[in-house]
């Protein structure tokens, strides 16, 4: 991946969860709403952490060639 295109997907998943909340929110269905924003927040925490895990991997390689 290139270096923005990972916080344009985050954006582009932080707008879609917010557009799908709020209509659910005003139908009523305020419970959705919450799953819907909890499994958009474990989907960018997934990629930030495997983001993190190839940063390290890197750093490892660096100074134990």
């Amino acid at each position: 991946m290139g270096d923005t295109t990972i916080i344009f997907q985050i954006a582009g998943i932080g707008i879609i969860v917010a557009m799908i909340h709020t209509i659910l929110k005003q139908l009523g269905k305020e419970e959705y709403a919450q799953f819907i924003t909890l499994v958009g927040f474990i989907i960018v925490l997934m990629m930030v952490i495997n983001q993190l895990l190839q940063l390290f991997n890197r750093i490892q390689q660096v100074f134990l060639f």
